[in-house]
């Protein structure tokens, strides 16, 4: 078994609090590293000890700054590299570009195919992320790929704050499959709302398919961006006669219009994890509550470390 002194965790400008969070759980430091920008703009890495030999995870969401991030921590991975470290685990708790996983019109490239080319060219031996947008990414990649996800976090939530007669709802069809593990693990029913996209980032909510009347709906999803889809979802649901109606989502992007569409919505509250950081968006709207994945992560971390199972978390 590998002594606990050459695992060495690794963050990112990205989400230091999470990274905090992990080590705390582990009980190990966080590893030195300077990040510095150019008066260009362009990222410099310096690892401040020693890796040769060592089993490093370089923790990094790739949030916003989208791009700033995705490169810092190419350059991470690039660094541990070039120092000749054992093994180079990149921990990606928010994968950005996923949502472009298939050619949806000509012309247009595969983005979280290319994400995926660049960590690996880069000297990444492994990834480590959290409810891919779509599970065959991790075909995506010539390295073994561990996809978390926050179930288990969720449900225990659910479980403590609701004891009335709840319909796990899926915004989508694209998220049946998620809605239906969650409903069976609750024994809830299920809903489904049918939404028709109109553009990017546009979406518009049609018709409830499913019983609601009477009931707390939860609409589950991977992630909430400008959350037009969850706020129109909530409306055709209270529509339907919901009772309440709450939102449970892994990553919360919230771009754009999204705190002003939650601050206006039928949404009573929206539950969310931290794999994205997010400041003084979650201050400012009490609706918003913010559960952490450190611990899971950091099981996972430590799992792969000893060669124990990952996938057993979940079972």
């Amino acid at each position: 078994m590998t002594q606990a002194n050459e695992l060495i965790i690794f963050s990112g400008n990205s989400n230091p609090m999470l990274a905090k969070y992990i080590c705390d759980y582990l009980g190990l430091p966080l590893g030195g590293a300077k990040l510095k920008n150019f008066s260009d703009g362009e990222i410099q890495i310096e690892i401040d000890e020693n890796v040769r030999a060592k089993d490093i995870f370089v923790i990094q969401s790739t949030c916003a700054p989208v791009n700033d991030n995705l490169v810092e921590l190419l350059l991470m991975i690039d660094a541990m590299k070039r120092s000749s470290a054992k093994r180079i685990t990149a921990v990606v708790p928010y994968y950005g570009y996923a949502r472009q996983d298939k050619k949806v019109a000509p012309r247009v490239p595969i983005s979280a195919k290319l994400v995926a080319n660049l960590l690996t060219v880069a000297g990444a031996n492994r990834m480590i992320t959290m409810d891919l947008h779509a599970g065959q990414i991790q075909g995506f990649f010539d390295i073994p790929v561990d996809n978390l996800f926050a179930a288990p976090v969720i449900l225990e939530y659910i479980r403590e704050h609701f004891t009335d007669k709840v319909v796990i709802v899926s915004p989508d069809a694209g998220g049946v499959e998620r809605a239906r593990a969650f409903a069976k693990r609750l024994n809830a029913d299920l809903a489904i709302v049918d939404k028709r996209r109109e553009a990017p980032n546009k979406a518009k909510a049609m018709a409830v398919i499913g019983d609601v009347r009477g009931k707390v709906a939860i609409i589950l999803d991977d992630m909430v961006d400008t959350a037009g889809t969850l706020t129109e979802a909530a409306s055709a649901l209270q529509n339907q006669g919901a009772v309440e109606v709450h939102a449970c989502c892994s990553h919360a992007v919230l771009s754009g219009p999204a705190m002003n569409r939650i601050i206006d919505s039928a949404l009573k509250t929206v539950v969310v994890t931290d794999t994205i950081p997010l400041g003084s968006k979650a201050a400012c709207c009490d609706k918003i509550k913010v559960l952490s994945i450190a611990k899971l992560v950091g099981e996972a971390i430590i799992r792969s470390h000893r060669g124990d199972s990952v996938t057993s978390l979940f079972v």
